[in-house]
């Protein structure tokens, strides 16, 4: 939220998001009272200057009480942007704020790197890490505070190697019980890969015998876009939360755009978990997993966290609910794009219903893992109808 403060000869105005403030100021401490637009009162809001920091307590109307704090925008480099290569050396199989920075880059650069695989392997197919989805950076965006947008454009994420593997059966959560225990897997069956990246498909490396002419289109992916988690919170990187993670949506390729929340100082993101293509669901465990070459640009929006993260390219607008079931993640998936529509387009809830609920689309993104991915989505084309 967005709190500005104005205060001459002890009387203080202001506004936070659209509630209209009117108080008194008496040393370092505030009180006043929040109206809407509407011209009701929200309830009342006391602050305390600590340092950078306003905290303080919000009382409304109906009873709630809610503390908050608030902080000054950090003030933004100014440096012209710059293009980047970065060499990795060393990969992190957690999302955590306590890994020190691998590069320091400003909003604005361009990064050039790339990723190892789901299982530690380089571009030249030689091990660099343990397995376990290892993460390239993390990188740190000067400027970016816990309450920012981090804007990452995925300019190109192409393969950089002609093998990858995947898994060879599907995962018990997305299967009855009856063919689980029907099933007769074949254990020497072999799911490695050739990728061909000039004709742009991929064929089974040794196909058995009703797969000898079974091929797929290739569309390169990142399973894994992240931000640290809040506080000191420490994730393994096949996990996935509102900051990102392992998310595995294969929506991620390159000329996207992703939105995620700031939870600590410079952001610190990280990228990994390359995939050759990989259906919805990654309903194997594993998609074609693969190593992969990553250029991304980095920007800011301050002072306007995403409740989740977010993404858009060319034909749509994205919003990902991540959650412990599939009900729950397509409500966070819906309520995330809704208010998305409404701030960006002005819209009224029931202006809101008529566009979703004619043109929304669902693409179960993520179920094999800790958490359910689901992405809601509205075609651009239906959006630029809008006045």
């Amino acid at each position: 939220m967005k709190l500005e403060l104005k205060v001459e000869s002890g009387k203080l105005t202001g506004k936070l998001n659209d509630l209209r403030l009117d108080g008194t100021v008496s040393g370092d401490t505030f009180k006043c009272v929040a109206t809407q637009e509407s011209g009701d009162r929200f309830g009342t809001i006391e602050g305390h200057l600590q340092g950078a920091e306003l905290t303080g307590m919000a009382r409304r109307e109906n009873g709630d009480n809610l503390t908050w704090v608030a902080r000054k925008p950090s003030v933004l480099p100014t440096a012209a942007p710059q293009t980047r290569t970065f060499e990795p050396t060393q990969f992190h199989r957690f999302f955590s704020g306590t890994i020190p920075p691998a590069l320091h880059i400003n909003p604005g650069d361009t990064v050039r790197t790339w990723t190892v695989d789901a299982g530690g392997r380089d571009p030249h197919n030689k091990q660099r890490s343990n397995g376990g989805n290892p993460e390239t950076g993390p990188f740190y965006v000067e400027g970016a505070s816990p309450g920012d947008t981090l804007v990452v454009k995925f300019n190109r994420i192409r393969l950089n190697r002609d093998s990858a593997g995947s898994g060879d059966r599907i995962v018990g959560s997305a299967l009855n019980p009856g063919y689980i225990e029907s099933a007769k897997y074949d254990d020497k069956f072999d799911s490695e890969w050739k990728l061909d990246r000039d004709g742009g498909f991929a064929t089974l490396a040794k196909p058995s015998e009703h797969l000898k002419n079974f091929r797929v289109k290739l569309q390169p992916m990142l399973g894994c876009v992240a931000v640290a988690p809040p506080d000191k919170q420490t994730f393994q990187a096949g996990w996935l939360g509102g900051w990102g993670g392992n998310m595995d949506f294969n929506g991620m390729r390159e000329g996207t755009t992703v939105y995620l929340p700031v939870f600590q100082a410079g952001a610190l993101l990280f990228v990994g978990d390359g995939h050759a293509l990989q259906g919805d669901g990654e309903l194997t465990g594993d998609a074609l997993e693969t190593s992969m070459d990553v250029e991304f640009t980095v920007n800011l929006i301050q002072g306007a966290g995403v409740p989740g993260p977010r993404a858009e390219n060319d034909e749509y607008m994205m919003a990902m609910g991540i959650a412990g079931a599939l009900p729950d993640a397509l409500r966070a998936a819906t309520t995330s794009l809704a208010r998305w529509i409404e701030k960006d387009y002005h819209l009224t809830p029931n202006e809101t219903a008529i566009v979703m609920g004619t043109s929304m689309r669902y693409d179960i993104a993520e179920v094999v893992d800790p958490q359910v991915n689901i992405v809601a989505k509205l075609p651009k084309s239906v959006l630029a109808t809008l006045k």
